[in-house]
């Protein structure tokens, strides 16, 4: 059986990973970590909740540690789409590095923080190590507060996220200024075909490309529910269903965020505990819904996708779709913020006519089970078995019986 110490990672991270009880590599950090230590070019993808953050940080941390510092600007970058993927990846990287006697200064540099404040930690600290997103880092590169041609190190976390339309002109602009010569990492739970001819212009000479599979844990860790309703009556059914299962801690995906603010209204009109997450909320609004909801005080929280990409809360219950999605990368990622850890999950979509249509061709795609469900004198039910000449088995059911477990 390997372990992190037959893939080559030092003594002192073991010992860091064993007090949080981490033992034994994941299927994807025993593909990555040696890779990235020979030095090699990697674009990789696993599914959400599998260790990518490690798979890549504790490699290129420990290849800091025996490289000598350069003179100028940091040698890591680590770029990521959204602001709390940034300080979730900032967060693990101190917990590595907390307490070691050679520690290297990880800078977080994102977006709504305070821009003076950053150009003086960043010339009062000189990190060798900066995680943050396009944008903030963009203004900081064309101020130059910032130089980034030292660096021997890139990582593209959620790299088919960064470009993506509304990120893409930025990310291309701010590697513009990055020197060519670096060894550089990408990653994400999706990476389509076209996201990956995206990513091989920038990953520099032979990229490996390295992947598990995901849907191990979307078919035996998620369980996948699908509720028939008209467009008109979504919310008034989410609230019905939200009553009916009482989840400790949901997360509501809608694709449509010029409805968030309509959905946490009239939840909250209904005296439900909900907050909203939207791309364009300030940093001390966006860090009170996330506090509240990771807390558990807050039970349920409405989000986009682009505002929850990469959030990382434990013990997510339940994720309730509100539409589905035309490719399968977007249902990947919702359904992964649930079943984490080794736990189990239940990703619950609620669609119209054409939207079942769709979620069954994901179903197929995916290789996944999706079980029909209706809410029947207040409890979630498994409908009356369909007849075979039904054209799909998430279609709308027609009648109730059997209560199931939530």
């Amino acid at each position: 059986m390997e372990s992190f110490a037959s893939l080559g990672v030092s003594p002192g991270f073991i010992e860091k990973l064993t007090g949080r009880n981490i033992r034994e590599p994941t299927p994807i950090q025993k593909l990555v970590i040696p890779s990235l230590l020979a030095g090699n070019n990697v674009l990789f993808c696993s599914a959400t909740g599998t260790g990518k953050t490690f798979a890549y940080l504790l490699p290129l941390f420990q290849t800091l540690f025996d490289s000598v510092p350069v003179e100028r600007g940091p040698e890591l970058l680590v770029l990521a789409p959204t602001l709390e993927l940034c300080s979730q990846i900032k967060k693990e990287a101190d917990f590595l590095l907390e307490g070691g006697e050679r520690r290297l200064k990880v800078n977080l540099v994102i977006g709504s923080a305070n821009l003076d404040r950053q150009i003086d930690a960043l010339k009062r600290e000189k990190p060798r190590v900066i995680v943050g997103n396009p944008g903030r880092l963009l203004i900081l590169v064309r101020m130059k507060k910032l130089r980034l041609g030292n660096l021997s190190a890139l990582v593209l976390d959620e790299g088919d996220r960064l470009f993506a339309e509304e990120l893409a002109g930025d990310t291309r602009e701010l590697l513009a200024f990055i020197n060519r010569d670096r060894q550089t990492t990408a990653c994400s739970a999706t990476l389509s075909s076209k996201s990956r001819d995206l990513l091989s212009p920038f990953m520099g000479e032979g990229p490996v490309f390295l992947e598990t599979g995901g849907e191990e844990i979307l078919r035996n860790r998620i369980e996948h529910w699908a509720f028939f309703c008209e467009e008109r009556r979504k919310i008034q059914h989410l609230r019905s269903l939200l009553a009916a299962v009482k989840p400790k801690k949901v997360l509501v995906f809608s694709g449509r965020s010029g409805q968030l603010g309509n959905i946490v209204s009239q939840l909250q009109y209904h005296h439900l505990s909900v907050a909203g997450l939207y791309g364009d909320m300030d940093k001390k609004n966006r860090k009170e819904a996330i506090d509240g909801f990771r807390s558990g005080k807050i039970p349920i929280l409405i989000s986009s996708d682009l505002a929850a990409r990469g959030l990382d809360i434990p013990d997510i219950t339940h994720v309730i779709a509100l539409d589905v999605p035309v490719e399968a990368g977007p249902y990947i990622h919702r359904a992964g913020r649930t079943g984490r850890a080794g736990k189990r999950g239940i990703m619950i979509t609620i669609g119209d006519a054409d939207e079942m249509r769709r979620l069954a061709r994901l179903e197929k795609k995916l290789g996944i089970t999706m079980y029909p469900k209706i809410l029947y004198h207040g409890q979630v039910c498994s409908p009356e078995p369909l007849e075979k000449k039904a054209p799909s088995k998430i279609a709308a059911p027609s009648s109730p019986p059997q209560k199931v477990r939530e």
